[in-house]
């Protein structure tokens, strides 16, 4: 017998905060400097959280097309902006923002839309309950990917760009000259998706089936969204990852290629 919702109070989260506030006085009796990053990050959760949901109270109350489309352009700037500021040495010019942008766009739209209109087949296909959802979490693990590959993509032709240069000079393509870090760079992308789809259900019970069945919600039923969720992300994740490790590979040689490493910023 599934059991009735509870429903948590504002009590209940602030000691669910005090186990937060207790690692983070740990971190700063062990000298690691994360207790103030800690702090932040657990208080900008609380208050962006709590902005979403009243923002999503609206935007169910009414299925209107043009306030899910502001609310999508908004989470997709926002996690290009965060994909740009985990790189260490970033693309110069709009291309830090684009390398995350386009590929997120590309990927993550295409596969929630098919999602909604094929998979799950709810009409109208943009319904915010079901749409707003699904595409926040392809967003989130299509981030987390491009920004691996990018990272690894970037810091790799740097520490090896006297290689890369030999092979051009060899008369190797800019792709053959690039061919193992790019498979590289797009590996590591990959194996956060790899090891979250081998360690479901034995290792971890994923995030929106345990947020379904503590809501009350049949376990079976919370179990077949689960496994929708995981392959559609990590669909998401890799065309995403492969779309800016291919673009971002391009981008380092210019039409005579040759490779640029003056279109990448300097770390901070």
């Amino acid at each position: 017998m599934i059991s009735e919702t509870i429903f948590l109070s504002p009590t209940d989260l602030m000691l669910a905060a005090l186990l937060v506030v207790a690692l983070a006085l740990v971190s700063r009796c062990l000298g690691l400097g994360l207790a103030g990053q800690m702090i932040v990050a657990a208080l900008r959760t609380a208050l962006q959280l709590s902005l979403v949901g009243l923002v999503l109270k609206v935007v169910f109350s009414s299925i209107e097309p043009l306030w899910i489309a502001s609310m999508a352009a908004v989470m997709l700037v926002a996690a290009a902006r965060e994909v740009m500021a985990r790189q260490t040495r970033r693309f110069t010019g709009w291309w830090g923002f684009g390398m995350g942008a386009i590929p997120m766009f590309v990927s993550s739209f295409a596969v929630t839309i098919l999602s909604l209109v094929v998979v799950i087949g709810v009409d109208p296909w943009y319904t915010p309950q079901y749409a707003i959802p699904l595409l926040g979490m392809m967003l989130g693990n299509t981030m987390t990917g491009i920004a691996l590959g990018l990272e690894r993509l970037t810091e790799s032709v740097w520490e090896r760009r006297r290689v890369i240069e030999a092979r051009l000079m060899l008369g190797h393509t800019w792709s053959e000259a690039i061919f193992d870090i790019r498979r590289a760079s797009a590996r590591s992308a990959m194996i956060p998706a790899i090891n979250a789809m081998a360690a479901a259900g034995l290792v971890s019970l994923p995030g929106m089936m345990t947020g379904q069945i503590l809501a009350g919600n049949p376990p079976v039923e919370a179990v077949k969204y689960q496994i929708l969720i995981m392959f559609i992300i990590s669909a998401g994740t890799g065309f995403g990852a492969f779309i800016a490790v291919w673009a971002g590979s391009r981008r380092l040689f210019d039409d005579r290629e040759r490779l640029r490493l003056d279109r990448l910023c300097r770390p901070p």
